[in-house]
Formats: C-alpha cells, structure tokens, sequence
C-alpha cells in the first residue's frame, strides 16, 4: 500500500514515515499542501495522512479542493487541534477520520489499516481466499493452517492482488504499491516476487496476463 504524508514537522514527518515503513507500507512525504496536488496527480496513493496547520495553504483547504474535485482518496486527518469543533469542521470537511497529536504510532497504523479495508469494502480484519490467510496487523501469513513466511514485499504483492481478485494489476502498478520515493526498483523486482510466491503458494495461484500484468483468480 501506498501512502502520502503531509506535514511540516521535520521530527514527526521522519518518525511518521519510519513507523509505516516498519509496518510495510511505501509512504512519500511532503512538507506543504502546495506539493501534495503534484505529488497526488503523479502518483497512484492508497490513502492520504493530512495535518492541517501547514505553512501559507492549510491542510483543510487542501482537503475541500480535493472533495470538490471529486478525489475519493481516503484521508486521515493528523494535527493538534484538538477541540471537538476543530474534529467536526476536518469531518464535515471531507475527512474519513481524525488523529490528534501526539499519538501513538501502533494506533496509527489501526487507523490506516481500518480506512484501507473500509475503502476495499473488506469487514474482517484477515483476508481470506482459498486456503490462504493474510492478517495486515502482524503480517503473519498461513496457507491451509500451516506458517508461511513471506517478505515484507511479498506480503504487500499479495494484499494488492488480493484487494480485488480477478483484476489485474500491471507491473508498473505494483510498484506503485511497494516502492516510495527514493526507492532503487530493479526492472525485474516483480517478477521475482511473483516467483517466490507462485514457490511458495503453487504455480497457479498468481496468473500471468501476458502484455497486461497480473492477478489472482476469483476462485482459487
């Protein structure tokens, strides 16, 4: 999955990033609204963390520009106002939940896991499909009952995939979804994803859709 942090504090910007990062997911970060808009029509995010009190342009107005121009982006609002005032206006305003400062950074990581299963349309908290079991939380991972030990980057393949199955994803976007900024991605780093999993899974659980990309089929 793949994130956009906004926030001017240096210490709680690198601190926010690290956190995710250690919790699999690719986070880019931004210190200004003014660089968000680019950054959002570039790249494909999964969810959008937003503090509101940012220099010149505040977070809140860059969240009505987005809800006005139509982005269903979910957005996890993060800042210090904490008046119950403040939480409506960034609720009303668009936001799909609100974090006050400081928090904690396991809560973090439920929030977003909560908003990217909501935007799935997903209610259990593991994803299930076959024998296959997934928990996002402890990226803990079982195949008919039995440990599977999957890389961070395996892990998050599997999740994309199986976000929608029968959809296929192009490699390009799945890179998208593992890789941040600043990320070196080899030209073959999906592939040899694909195969470690289609080694540890079975050859037929991930499917080539030749000259489009992947996917994992409905039934399995």
């Amino acid at each position: 999955m793949r994130l956009l942090l906004v926030e001017d504090d240096p210490m709680i910007g690198e601190s926010v990033r690290r956190g995710l990062r250690r919790e699999g997911f690719a986070v880019d970060w931004v210190a200004d609204a003014e660089s968000a808009g680019p950054a959002l029509e570039a790249g494909t995010y999964d969810l959008l963390l937003l503090d509101l009190g940012l220099p010149r342009k505040s977070g809140l107005d860059l969240l009505r520009e987005l809800r006005a121009g139509g982005a269903g982006i979910p957005v996890l609002v993060l800042t210090a106002r904490d008046a119950v005032g403040d939480r409506v206006l960034g609720l009303d305003s668009g936001a799909d939940d609100y974090l006050v400062k400081p928090f904690d950074l396991d809560e973090l990581g439920a929030r977003v896991r909560a908003l990217l299963r909501r935007q799935t349309g997903r209610v259990q908290p593991e994803i299930h499909h076959g024998g296959l079991v997934l928990n996002p939380a402890t990226h803990q991972a079982r195949l008919r009952g039995q440990d599977l030990v999957l890389s961070a980057r395996e892990f998050a393949l599997l999740v994309a995939l199986l976000e929608r199955p029968g959809a296929v994803l192009s490699r390009a976007r799945l890179e998208e979804r593992l890789y941040g900024w600043g990320k070196e991605v080899e030209s073959n780093a999906v592939e040899v994803h694909v195969h470690n999993l289609r080694r540890k899974l079975g050859t037929s659980f991930i499917r080539t859709v030749r000259g489009v990309g992947y996917m994992v089929p409905k039934s399995p």
